[in-house]
């Protein structure tokens, strides 16, 4: 047991089966954990399912209900580091990810000396296709917000597809970890920077979902805008 794929997933029937079936045919010997958040759509009855034919890979952990992003992660975390997985990764259901980079995070972390692997469309080569304008602004703007108060030497401070070494986790208080939405993909790399490991930029392609619907809101907006300030002023004058 090497890599886990942490896969969040609510209401997300219309991708699971194929995000799935995708990570699988790399046979790169991923294993994935779905974190369910009490899918009324059955997101987990699907799950369940496959199960039988991958019942040493797939794993499932259901949720009461719709916790947030950073919770499941978080949750997901404390299950790899207690089954003993060297390399924990997190990605979207959606294929906003390409399942084929998993393989090029896990070689940063591998082979070319990071602890923290970031799947980041800022960088030279990394790019973002299908979005509509005012979410292109909000995220680049929000990158550059987030390394002015921080400084953060990440491009991508909010990408989502990010491949850990076992050690970054174990070091980490995870249950101080206190966002759920873009803020907490903030904190787990200004953490894992603070802690002193190494983040490594990996560029990739993001695509906008074709299946499903976005959960970006308003609350998590704001989360990112205040939370970037709390994260700042926290790691300067202490709690």
């Amino acid at each position: 047991m090497e890599k886990l794929v942490i896969i969040p997933t609510y209401n997300e029937k219309d991708n699971i089966r194929r995000i799935i079936d995708a990570v699988f045919s790399l046979q790169q010997g991923f294993h994935i954990l779905i974190v369910d958040d009490g899918s009324p759509d059955g997101t987990g009855n699907i799950v369940r399912e496959l199960q039988a034919q991958h019942p040493n890979e797939l794993f499932l952990e259901e949720r009461s209900g719709k916790l947030g992003l950073g919770t499941a992660y978080i949750h997901g975390f404390k299950w790899a580091l207690q089954k003993g997985y060297a390399y924990i990764f997190e990605m979207d259901a959606d294929f906003s990810h390409n399942p084929a980079d998993l393989v090029r995070l896990h070689h940063a972390c591998a082979a070319e000396g990071a602890d923290v692997a970031v799947g980041s469309r800022y960088v030279k080569g990394g790019r973002t296709e299908n979005w509509p304008w005012d979410r292109a602004i909000l995220s680049y703007g929000g990158s550059v917000y987030v390394r002015m108060i921080t400084w953060l030497p990440v491009k991508d401070p909010t990408a989502g597809f990010v491949c850990y070494k076992r050690a970054v986790l174990e070091k980490m208080d995870l249950d101080s970890i206190r966002f759920v939405g873009y803020a907490f993909q903030i904190e787990m790399k200004f953490t894992a920077w603070k802690l002193g490991f190494k983040i490594k930029e990996v560029p990739i392609t993001f695509i906008d979902r074709k299946e499903g619907y976005s959960k970006m809101s308003k609350g998590i907006v704001k989360e990112g805008i205040l939370g970037v300030l709390k994260i700042q002023w926290q790691s300067l004058f202490g709690k």
